[in-house]
């Protein structure tokens, strides 16, 4: 069944929102539906290779003789009605008798509503009835006299308002009910296109819409030159927003890790990209430090961090160069990279991250006041830092401060809500207090499930950080049960083989190992190391991170010979990839100077934990529970080889780390004292021996790790 109605849509809209209904319109005429779709059958109709064509009735109309005949002949050809919402749209007299003509063609059930502006609902609060984005003839049910009734109805609505859906988003629920197609099928149809076809275009057209942008404005105003200048530059930025947003959203979405086959990476579309920004976009230098901004938050969530730092450094030195004050984009730019330094982690990175965050911090708090989102968004970066340098106390009033702020803008119901409620209760793991992590960690998951009923990135997140937290917890079962959910999420998002399916293996491994289940655990972590092959090849820091796991079951299943060997390989790999001092090195070089000790060849557990020492304080600071932790893996060592007085000094000096940083009764203190009740025991202090050895056996027990140091 085709329709029989010329236009798809009807768009009725106030003057002062035309600007969101000329991007509608264009964004559903130009839209190809994907081909899963195409054809079918529904109960409106056959859905269409394209969505057109749509009447926008001021631009429509220009040419009409008679504006009311003509308008309702539109009404009548059109199979459904689309009303742009705000405050503005709501006082309209043509937007409300719009929609009551359409109501009275018997089409009541085939209007919908996407939200600009304002709050629906609001004409029920005293106070705030002007904020109100409902027209009065859209709230309320038409009566058999064709009048409304005092029945309120529930209208179908899209929102693009800030942190609501983003307009591609918007435009898809508006088409799902349109053409009678479920919602989760078309944006599943449409992200598998997107990743297979749009990714390899973006860069490389970025430059191509700003230009045809440009043009299509210059053409519309060029009886006017300065009109068309001020326009040029409100579209540019416009444009430049909606790049950023699309960019940086994609590739933390659908990020497709290493190509296969056919595949393009995700690292070669930014490469074409940052090359192309300062040739083709030589003109523009505020357009240029945007994209070079995105550009750099693109390859952060790639873990491209070398890579993401020259580009948003170019943007900061654009930004100053531009005239006008820019003080609030600049700090933007300043926040971006002092996250990204945090991430990046090398010599001094830390120290200048820091003074970066506090500086945009300052700026952001005078120019946009304490409550503003960028506030939230740099406070939540230097927690981050905070967090990666062992100040784990000195981030939760900068993550509670987020929160707040997050709260108070958004409400409860949010993914930065969520995302700030993670983060308090990561911050509370990291500091041993696993049972009020799982509080914050059920509060964010929670949320995150109420906002996405079908598989997302967020969702998988928040659901894996749970299960951390359990695993801290010995609730190994609960663990498992969470994890094989993400699983689960992770096989509908993704094809395999996909190092996010790989990942996903890996936690059920473990969860399975922690269980007793070594069979079980050895199978699904090579199951994940062949995954990881199949996209990454033999050497890749992700390979060498599935062989030190395995290694663990080896061990666990009694062959520490084939353990050793399958971690000194890993470590191997590592020191070869990322460089000898590179931080990630010091965590294998620490396990297998354990297994080392164990076996008497001390020497070259006594080099390894001299490295792993070196790179730790270089990295991370003198005082970092890292460092605290090698130190007791050293303390370890030197009572092997019965050198007790140095044991008792270095577990006394680990001790001292760890408790700046970590509760008496966390595993790491614990692992400390044992060793300190070791080194007195060789000193025949027994009784001093005896008392903490006892002491230390309870959180021992709890260890959440592989009875190694980390």
């Amino acid at each position: 069944m085709s329709t029989p109605h010329k236009y798809r849509a009807f768009i009725s809209y106030s003057h002062g929102d035309e600007k969101w209904a000329r991007r509608l319109h264009r964004g559903l005429e130009t839209y190809r539906l994907p081909k899963g779709v195409v054809g079918r059958e529904t109960a409106f109709g056959t859905v269409p290779g394209r969505f057109t064509p749509v009447f926008r009735d001021r631009e429509e109309l220009a040419t009409a003789t008679d504006l009311g005949a003509t308008l309702i002949a539109a009404l009548e050809q059109s199979a459904c009605q689309i009303v742009i919402c705000s405050p503005k749209a709501a006082k309209s007299r043509w937007v409300n008798e719009e929609i009551l003509t359409f109501k009275r063609l018997g089409r009541e059930d085939r209007i919908f509503a996407l939200i600009v502006d304002g709050e629906p609902g609001a004409s029920l609060v005293a106070g705030q009835e002007e904020q109100e984005c409902f027209p009065r003839a859209l709230i309320y049910r038409m009566g058999a006299d064709g009048g409304l009734t005092a029945e309120r109805g529930e209208p179908i609505a899209a929102d693009v308002r800030p942190r609501k859906d983003r307009p591609h988003t918007a435009m898809l629920k508006l088409l799902a009910g349109m053409l009678g197609i479920g919602l989760d099928e078309l944006k599943r149809r449409d992200a598998s296109r997107r990743r297979r076809r749009t990714i390899a275009l973006v860069a490389a057209s970025v430059t191509g819409m700003l230009v045809t942008s440009a043009l299509a404005v210059t053409a519309w105003l060029a009886r006017n030159e300065a009109q068309r200048q001020r326009i040029v530059a409100e579209s540019e930025a416009e444009t430049s927003r909606s790049v950023t947003a699309y960019i940086v959203g994609m590739f933390k979405i659908y990020e497709p890790g290493e190509a296969t086959g056919s595949e393009v990476k995700a690292s070669e579309i930014l490469d074409r990209g940052a090359s192309r920004v300062h040739t083709e976009l030589a003109g523009q230098p505020a357009v240029q430090a945007t994209l070079l901004d995105t550009l750099g938050a693109a390859y952060r969530n790639l873990g491209l961090y070398s890579k993401a730092i020259p580009l948003v450094r170019d943007s900061i030195e654009k930004r100053l160069a531009l005239p006008g004050d820019h003080a609030a984009e600049l700090a933007m730019s300043r926040s971006h990279l002092g996250e990204i330094l945090s991430l990046h982690g090398e010599e001094g990175e830390y120290e200048e991250a820091g003074r970066l965050l506090t500086d945009a911090l300052a700026v952001q708090r005078r120019t946009l006041g304490n409550d503003s989102a960028q506030v939230a968004d740099t406070l939540a970066a230097l927690a981050d830092l905070k967090s990666f340098t062992g100040k784990y106390d000195e981030g939760q009033p900068l993550i509670e401060e987020a929160l707040r702020i997050r709260r108070k803008l958004y409400g409860e119901l949010n993914s930065d809500v969520a995302s700030s409620l993670n983060d308090l209760g990561v911050n509370f793991g990291e500091r041993g207090d696993l049972r009020q992590a799982e509080t914050y960690l059920r509060q964010s998951l929670a949320i995150q499930r109420k906002l996405h009923a079908e598989p997302h990135p967020d969702l998988d997140e928040a659901i894996n950080n749970l299960a951390w937290a359990l695993e801290g917890l010995d609730r190994f079962k609960e663990a498992e049960a969470l994890h094989r959910e993400s699983l689960a999420m992770k096989r509908k998002l993704f094809a395999a083989p996909h190092p996010l399916l790989a990942a996903g293996l890996n936690n059920v491994a473990y969860d399975l190992e922690m269980r007793g289940d070594y069979a079980g655990a050895e199978k699904a972590y090579r199951e994940s190391l062949d995954m990881n092959r199949q996209i990454l090849g033999d050497s890749h820091k992700d390979i060498a991170t599935g062989m030190s796991n395995l290694a663990f079951v080896l061990d666990a299943q009694g062959d520490r010979k084939a353990a050793i060997a399958m971690l000194s390989k890993a470590v191997d790999m590592r020191r070869e990839l990322l460089g000898p001092e590179h931080p990630d090195i010091a965590g294998g070089d620490t396990s297998l100077a354990y297994w080392l000790t164990s076996t008497g060849d001390y020497a070259d557990a006594g080099m390894l934990l001299d490295e792993a020492l070196a790179i730790r304080r270089k990295a991370l600071g003198a005082e970092h529970p890292r460092v605290g932790a090698t130190l007791a893996t050293q303390a370890n060592l030197f009572v092997a080889e019965g050198r007790y007085q140095d044991a008792l000094d270095t577990a006394n000096e680990a001790i001292r780390i760890l408790r700046i940083n970590l509760p008496d009764d966390h595993w790491q203190v614990a692992m400390a004292k044992n060793v300190e009740g070791a080194a007195l025991a060789g000193l025949k202090r027994y009784a001093e021996a005896e008392k903490l050895l006892l002491q230390s056996l309870p959180s021992l027990a709890g260890s959440p790790i592989h009875d190694l140091p980390a």
